[in-house]
């Protein structure tokens, strides 16, 4: 039995991850390159937007802030809050107000005068005619200082803490952008990476394929192989495309947030530096979670907020005092009586004093009110202080363990390219079948995806472990940028795209395509063995 002279090799899965991961940044570049006679400032231009334009975490963080909707719509709702704390210092301010009027009169109808004599003696009774139309204006100054008002007094301090919630409520949005960001980097990463496998699994597959016709042809093993590898090819293919399809959504999940579409995107590098937390007790991260979360800082503000509404339903009961003053002008054009013009200027100051003695029990109510609200604000403090010490010993759990099984798949990685090539070599020699090269092929594809998913795991871990206490910033985004490499671009394909790489084979077009690259046979002079030599062979190979 002679020995196939193309041995098998991990050349298809390398060559397949190679030309998978070695893509073109932008279509500048591609311009710039094709087209050599291009000027040479044109060149040097497209050089230059071709290393601007680059999209890695950092960059799609710093877009998701300026154009993500969630979180200008948290922007633009902590612009509005700061205007509370002037609302209310304006009930504590003095209130100044101008009026003003015109009228015109135009009376008609009798009047009854007395009649008096040169001596004063009234002599009689007579009817007098009202008709002088006259016209009267006027206006005036207010002022109304308030002395003592303790519901505001309550109210700017509840508008204060109000502001300083809606400050947490925009830290918390960017916070959550951040891990929204990263969360769906990582995933397009992720989606990507199980393309990638498939693509390396159906290029060994296929090349496996084609040998095992070969071999089927000169004799050397049976057709058992060739429907084996075949089996495998066309599942390959059907999980290829389920595979593209969640990598499109999950390029349109990216896309939602930043606005726009992506052309490529830096990868993980080969050897990350992961490091385990610090602090690494996990109590220490509990207790702070439990103190600084955004959403326990959050949740306090809002029961500080309850407690004041309880004193201000109370300061109900109490007196106002306010110190009012005016001044007024009045003239008038005539009169019902003698049509004689009248000017009258007035001022006037005091101090006036309301106090509250009966409403039908709507303070008493109001203070039952307000003291529901805050047991409720209460309760909301401590489930926040809960949730967030939780989310703190799920995401140290993530990372403590996430490192564990990075390193644990990085030795499986290896232990998995070590059985593929003993597998190979022991087909050769042919104690092993096809069917095992091919799980061996299939089980190296899988522990390199699996390997990726777990350090994208990991940093996201990481991240949301610093975000249980509110310590997430851009220096963190940056950090986990700096473990990225962007000189190796991923291109992510849109919906219309279609490239050969990930473009369905039917069987019939692989089996074509197979017995095109088979080597015929001299003897049979280039024509399909009939069903008695075929019967022959199968003997032999019996």
């Amino acid at each position: 039995m002679s020995l196939p002279s193309r041995p098998f090799a991990l050349r298809p899965i390398a060559a397949a991850l190679a030309s998978s991961c070695v893509m073109t940044l932008t279509v500048a570049t591609a311009a710039s390159a094709q087209a050599p006679d291009l000027p040479k400032d044109t060149r040097e231009l497209l050089e230059a937007a071709r290393r601007v334009t680059k999209n890695d975490l950092l960059q799609i963080y710093r877009e998701a802030v300026a154009n993500d909707a969630t979180y200008a719509s948290a922007r633009y709702q902590q612009q509005a809050a700061q205007e509370r704390v002037p609302q209310a210092r304006s009930s504590l301010l003095p209130n100044l107000g101008l009026s003003a009027g015109a009228n015109q009169y135009r009376p008609e109808g009798t009047n009854e005068a007395y009649v008096v004599d040169a001596q004063g003696n009234v002599t009689g009774v007579r009817n007098l005619d009202i008709n002088n139309p006259y016209n009267s204006y006027g206006g005036g100054v207010s002022l109304t200082i308030p002395v003592y008002r303790p519901q505001n007094w309550q109210q700017f301090e509840q508008a204060k803490v109000s502001v300083m919630a809606a400050d947490l409520s925009l830290q918390q949005s960017a916070q959550d952008l951040t891990l929204r960001v990263a969360n769906a980097y990582f995933n397009v990463l992720g989606a990507r990476d199980q393309l990638i496998a498939l693509e390396a699994a159906k290029k060994a597959t296929l090349e496996q394929l084609q040998q095992a016709k070969r071999e089927f042809e000169v004799g050397t093993k049976t057709i058992i192989d060739t429907n084996e590898a075949q089996a495998r090819y066309d599942q390959i293919v059907a999980q290829e495309q389920v595979a593209l399809g969640t990598l499109l959504v999950r390029r349109s999940e990216l896309q939602t947030i930043i606005g726009r579409d992506l052309g490529s995107l830096a990868p993980l590098r080969d050897r990350p530096d992961l490091l385990p937390p610090k602090p690494a007790e996990i109590q220490q991260w509990v207790r702070s979670a439990e103190d600084t979360n955004y959403s326990v800082q959050i949740a306090r503000a809002n029961y500080e907020i309850a407690t004041r509404e309880v004193q201000r339903q109370k300061d109900a009961y109490k007196p106002t005092v306010d110190v009012v003053g005016g001044y007024t002008v009045n003239r008038a054009t005539g009169n019902t009586l003698n049509g004689l013009d009248t000017n009258l200027n007035q001022s006037t100051i005091g101090v006036q004093l309301n106090v509250p003695i009966y409403q039908g029990g709507l303070i008493q109510s109001r203070v039952r009110e307000a003291l529901a609200q805050q047991d409720r604000y209460n309760a909301e403090l401590e489930s926040a202080r809960r949730t967030s010490a939780n989310s703190a010993r799920d995401a140290y759990t993530g990372v403590n363990y996430g490192l564990a099984q990075v390193k644990a798949l990085e030795s499986a990685e290896v232990s998995a390219r070590t059985q593929l090539e003993s597998t190979q070599l022991g087909y050769q020699v042919g104690v092993r079948i096809l069917l095992d090269v091919l799980n061996a092929t299939t089980q190296l594809v899988q522990t390199q995806r699996d390997l990726k998913r777990a350090r994208y795991d990991f940093l996201l871990a990481a991240m949301r472990l610093k975000a249980s206490n509110g310590s997430l910033t851009d220096e963190d985004v940056a950090a986990v940028n700096r473990l990225l490499d962007p000189a190796v671009p991923l291109t992510v394909p849109d919906a219309g795209e279609r490239t050969s790489e990930t473009a369905p084979q039917t069987p019939s077009a692989v089996r074509k395509t197979a017995a095109a690259t088979a080597p015929t046979d001299a003897s049979a002079d280039n024509s399909a063995p009939t069903s008695k030599s075929k019967a022959k062979k199968t003997q032999r190979r019996g």
